[in-house]
């Protein structure tokens, strides 16, 4: 309904700007504490016409001319800005849509656009650490809200199984016993895995001559033979094995792996190199090939094989990369932050290729702890597995402290989706480019900020829906008056507006920061307006309306992709 409100608020503003005499491109149009939208257009004007900002949203705002149906109930100037409000037919009509759609509120009209988003490709040499946790949580995050905003959208991980780590694996394995590794920390196969990776990577920095075993297993595996390939596919798929252990805790799946092997084996990196060869950008240095890229104002070469002939992971994510494109309009990459040079190489080269599109990309900061950064190589690692543990385990805490009559099963479920969610929105909550520390006593902050704080919202929504029984009166939303009353529908109103904003930017804290909102919104209605010991048909109201805040509440949640519990 909002989207509505805002369409007509648009064309309002068009007929009266041009009957005031002024031509402007953009609206500036935005959500503000005094009104239900607001237009600051006029300082965008005044420059021009070389008037107050104040003296053009005057002009502005005595030619607009609000129709009988519509969704505006006033318009005015306050001082350099035009403010629009809603009448009571929004209000009525946005109740009325959330009870009629139920689950699918805040969903948009299906589009005629096909989206890859790829996210965590992580290399397959060991468990997912917190370092780069954001990654599948922002990615996994995007790809709900871009569905929810009507795009078809496929999930995948990319899965670099040509990479000389891959091939100090395989060697690892070939050549180290058992005893000579350290303890499994955890019986999973990723951390099997990176057992054998640590080991080969020490002995390869102490024998040199492991150097050249390793390049030559790899120069196998990229020919195509078929024990080499057998042992790469093994290990790897192994440590995939245990990743997607990991990620399925917080609920992320993805709808197809694609191996970078599979460029080379059909053909298509070599087609790349051949058209690159024939480009005025390419040159040899000691048998490699790589692009000058400095007329297009990067620095450093882009290279494409070594010494020896065989490719590296840039050509073959070129290669991926093109046929992302062949089968999707839009293509996205959850990407860390050291990968911006790549990501610049990249689209150059797509470019000298002839390529018109390129992809959109997330770059997010790395997550800390205050124990300080992590390698993987060295082994000074904290991994995501041992967060989520730590999340499960103190929101028991939480849980034994306010619901110790629940049996211990009740309380280690709701402490497992309670520790996820409060990962999960901590993560999100913060815009992935910024650096962000992750803080126990804010992820899992009952009181206002973290997800607890919501998912407590919408289980408080239920349990006062349980206790009232069915409504026998019927809704009249005309009954819904308080101030509070109105602030918490105007506030729901927002959702599929939050939605298209989101999707449109690819930023996914702007729903976490709505859902927060939505949710101290809801506990002040709570708090100022008695619901079950209102009379009759004012207490069917807002019953509804309690019953509206449960549907938009657990939307919202399933966003971000955290459990909506009904109790805790």
């Amino acid at each position: 309904m909002f989207l509505k409100f805002k369409s007509e608020v648009e064309s309002l503003l068009q007929d009266a700007i041009k009957a005031a005499g002024y031509k402007v491109e953009t609206l500036c149009l935005e959500t503000s504490d005094y009104a239900d939208l607001a237009s600051s257009v006029a300082f965008r004007l005044a420059p021009k016409y070389k008037k107050s900002p104040g003296r053009i949203a005057e002009d502005i705002s005595q030619k607009i001319r609000i129709p009988e149906k519509t969704l505006v109930e006033r318009a005015e100037a306050k001082g350099p800005y035009i403010n629009f409000y809603v009448n009571m037919e929004f209000l009525n009509q946005t109740a009325l849509q959330i009870l009629k759609e139920g689950g699918k509120y805040g969903s948009l009209p299906k589009k005629d656009k096909r989206i890859i988003l790829e996210h965590t490709s992580t290399n397959p040499t060991g468990p997912l650490h917190v370092g780069r946790g954001r990654n599948p949580i922002i990615g996994d995050t995007l790809a709900m809200i871009l569905r929810c905003a009507g795009y078809d959208v496929e999930i995948q991980y990319y899965v670099n199984d040509m990479g000389k780590q891959v091939a100090t694996i395989v060697w690892g394995y070939d050549n180290i016993e058992q005893k000579a590794l350290q303890k499994l920390e955890r019986d999973k196969p990723d951390y099997d895995i990176v057992r054998y990776y640590r080991k080969a990577t020490q002995i390869v920095a102490e024998h040199p001559d492991a150097e050249s075993q390793i390049a030559q297993i790899l120069g196998r595996y990229e020919s195509g033979n078929a024990s080499t390939i057998e042992k790469f596919r093994t290990v790897v798929n192994k440590c995939i094995d245990g990743q997607r252990q990991t990620l399925e805790r917080l609920d992320i799946t993805f709808d197809r792996y694609v191996w970078e092997s599979q460029f080379v084996i059909d053909g298509s990196v070599k087609k790349v190199l051949e058209k690159m060869k024939k480009t005025k950008y390419i040159k040899r240095e000691d048998g490699a090939l790589a692009l000058d890229l400095t007329s297009f104002g990067v620095e450093k070469d882009f290279v494409l094989t070594r010494f020896n002939g065989t490719t590296l992971y840039t050509t073959r994510d070129v290669a991926y990369h093109l046929w992302k494109f062949e089968h999707a309009d839009v293509v996205i990459n959850v990407l860390g932050e050291d990968q911006k040079l790549s990501m610049e190489q990249l689209k150059c080269a797509l470019k000298i290729l002839g390529l018109k599109k390129e992809p959109r990309i997330v770059f997010y900061s790395f997550v800390s702890l205050p124990e300080g950064r992590m390698s993987t190589r060295k082994g000074v690692v904290v991994n995501l597995d041992d967060l989520l543990d730590e999340a499960c385990e103190r929101a028991y805490i939480e849980v034994q402290k306010r619901r110790p009559e629940l049996s211990e099963k009740e309380k280690r479920k709701i402490a497992e989706v309670v520790g996820m969610g409060a990962v999960r929105f901590d993560i999100i909550k913060v815009a992935p480019e910024k650096m962000m520390t992750f803080k126990w006593e804010d992820a899992l902050d009952f009181e206002k900020q973290g997800a607890p704080f919501i998912q407590y919202s919408h289980a408080r929504a239920c349990s006062i829906l349980k206790k009232a029984g069915k409504i026998e009166h019927g809704f009249d939303s005309s009954l819904l008056t308080a101030p509070e009353e109105i602030a918490l529908i105007k506030k729901m109103a927002l959702l599929p507006s939050m939605v298209d904003s989101a999707a449109q930017d690819l930023k996914p804290y702007v729903v976490a920061t709505y859902a927060r909102e939505l949710a101290e919104t809801f506990n002040q209605f709570y708090r100022a307006v008695p619901v079950l010991k209102a009379e009759d048909t004012l207490r069917d109201a807002r019953l509804a309306l309690v019953d509206c805040a449960r549907i938009v509440l657990a939307n919202v949640l399933g966003l971000l992709g955290i459990t909506a519990p009904e109790s805790m």
